[in-house]
């Protein structure tokens, strides 16, 4: 029965009847539903299970294979985690029902076995996420209304990019060739690059998160950007060397501009896109190594990116505070909450012992190793100038989780006393941390679920003593640097992203294009009644018409006929060379009109 259901199914059921039932019993019903994707990825082994017919195309609704079964049984721990998160949170349940569709259409991507079902979920994803936006109100309605532009604008780009892959391979299925077709290559990249948040298509990202529900950013925080890593990955299955060093770009960018933050939740957002690009570089790098650690980082990204949300989340929630500076010295009275956050920053910033530690590391062992790039003076030098640019953004992250764990639990002291997280809250966040130490410990459990690692599990050393020592110096200069650099960080605080220009040119380009589109339209409508309303005087009286336009025409005299003709006819009479000219054009129109047809 587990190879006839696909996951996305019961996973919209429960999306509805949390809508209907008693709030209690509808979260319960919805993680059990999420609990059961990741036993169902976990049970069935590699292959296709529903290979039907949708809109007239081959399709696949589910497919399992080592990639898939990744990013299922994290999105399947992470939602979980998150519905119980919400539930302690006073998420309603039509917030929760509106979550719980974003996560029945995330899971309709992850198992696609082709473009087209990709697509048809991708846009879906788009659509239940805005939902979920939007249903907070207030702020969120602009913000939602931005983000449903970019991931539209993403989403209309990406359907152009698969048409082309169709008509060049005549196949959605991913098995008809090895990635998107050489033609689609741009779109898919910019396509689906919006979702990863490339550097410039990212504004979205910081400016959507911070604004919803704190429960509704946990759900938000992984599933958009995640799917978009996991569908480049499908895309560039064997690598690309500009997606590896835009994911370090991106890597560096990120981190930097955390770095000026003070919204918790818009620091984490831009991490987000950090985070993405050691994924990226990972797929971008191909080499089989370097292509599981990147898949290994979007798993452990889920959760750990997850768990600084609901930590996050948590002081927010408690506090109503949404600037850590005007927070601190919460430790000792929100420990619970701390020990949460501490679990989640030691992760993002690969401390040994966690997960991040073993996938970060994956991916700095093969950006050294594998890529050197050559400076261009014969005999000058080799530098790893991708691995630079993933240590530059390594020791960025950690200071910016310093800064934030500084400001909210440490940083003077605390002029309120909240209330610690919930029993809910605590084992939500538990879970996921205790998930991120049990595969940074147990790294084998995170191998098994990888592609290729059968045969690279003896190349795969997390605790050797290099990536110990790399580690070390990363934690070293990230407190220095961050200590050392604290006041010219708040100093340069105002400095400004690409919002501030994105923002307002696409609100002023917006109304000058309404204005346009309906000006022209009021035109139009203005001709076609003045025609519509001339042609029924002329239809009403053609006679008199003719008569009286024969009398503005040169040359050609109107005059009444002599006493005793008929009432109301005249007479015409014309110039012999206005005669011929009249002669002519009506030749001209006539053998105009034949050559036409």
């Amino acid at each position: 029965m587990i190879e006839s259901i696909p996951p996305f199914a019961y996973v919209l059921l429960a999306a509805f009847a949390v809508a209907f039932l008693p709030r209690l019993p509808g979260h319960i019903v919805a993680a059990a539903s999420t609990a059961a994707v990741g036993v169902q990825a976990l049970l069935l082994e590699n292959g296709l299970y529903i290979d039907t017919q949708f809109l007239g195309f081959d399709v696949v609704f589910l497919n399992v294979d080592d990639p898939a079964r990744l990013v299922a049984v994290a999105v399947s721990i992470l939602a979980t985690a998150a519905v119980v998160y919400a539930y302690e949170t006073e998420a309603t349940p039509v917030q929760t029902a509106f979550a719980m569709s974003y996560v029945a259409s995330t899971v309709g991507a992850v198992f696609a076995g082709d473009w087209l079902t990709l697509l048809f979920f991708w846009e879906l994803m788009a659509v239940t996420s805005t939902l979920l936006v939007w249903y907070y109100g207030g702020e969120a309605v602009r913000a939602g209304y931005r983000y449903a532009l970019y991931h539209g604008t993403g989403g209309t780009i990406l359907l152009a990019a698969v048409v082309v892959h169709f008509v060049e391979i005549g196949s959605f299925r991913y098995d008809a060739a090895t990635g998107i077709a050489e033609a689609a290559v741009p779109l898919a990249a910019i396509g689906i690059g919006i979702n990863c948040g490339f550097i410039f298509l990212h504004s979205w990202l910081p400016d959507t998160y911070p604004r919803p529900h704190v429960a509704a950013s946990v759900f938000l925080s992984v599933f958009t950007t995640k799917i978009a890593a996991y569908a480049m990955y499908r895309a560039f299955p064997e690598g690309a060397l500009w997606l590896a060093y835009l994911g370090g770009a991106m890597a560096v960018y990120g981190a930097f501009f955390a770095l000026l933050q003070y919204d918790p939740r818009r620091l984490l957002s831009y991490h987000i896109q950090a985070q993405i690009g050691y994924i990226l570089a990972g797929i971008g790098l191909g080499t089989e190594k370097a292509i599981a650690g990147g898949l290994a980082h979007l798993f452990n990204n889920i959760l750990f990116k997850a768990l600084l949300f609901m930590a996050v989340g948590v002081v927010v929630y408690r506090t109503g505070e949404e600037n850590i500076k005007k927070l601190g010295g919460l430790w000792n009275v929100m420990p619970l909450a701390f020990v949460g956050y501490l679990l989640g920053a030691v992760s993002i910033t690969a401390v040994p012992g966690t997960n991040g530690f073993v996938s970060k590391g994956m991916i700095l062992d093969e950006a050294h190793h594998i890529h050197n790039f050559e400076f261009g003076i014969e005999g000058f030098a080799y530098g790893d100038a991708l691995w630079w640019l993933l240590l530059l953004g390594a020791v960025g992250t950690f200071m910016s989780f310093i800064k934030l764990g500084y400001y909210m639990f440490f940083h003077g002291d605390n002029t309120v006393e909240p209330d610690d997280a919930t029993l809910g809250q605590t084992a939500a966040m538990f879970t996921v941390g205790g998930a991120c130490l049990l595969f940074g410990l147990m790294p084998g459990l995170l191998f098994e679920l990888l592609p290729f690692t059968d045969y690279l599990a003896a190349e795969l050393h997390p605790y050797s003593t290099g990536h110990l020592a790399e580690s070390a110096v990363l934690l070293f200069v990230g407190f220095a640097g961050f200590f050392s650099l604290k006041g010219p960080l708040a100093r340069i605080a105002w400095l400004p992203d690409v919002d501030r220009i994105v923002f307002p040119a696409g609100f002023y380009l917006g109304r000058w294009l309404t204005w346009g589109v309906t000006e022209l339209w009021a035109a139009v409508d203005r001709v076609v009644m003045a025609t519509a309303g001339a042609s029924m005087r002329v239809g009403a009286d053609p006679g008199g018409y003719a008569y009286r336009t024969a009398e503005r025409v040169p040359g050609v005299d109107v005059s009444e006929l002599p006493e005793g003709s008929e009432e109301g006819t005249v007479r015409l009479r014309a110039s012999a060379g206005t005669s011929v000219f009249l002669v002519t054009l009506a030749l001209f129109v006539g053998l105009s009109a034949l050559v036409l047809l």
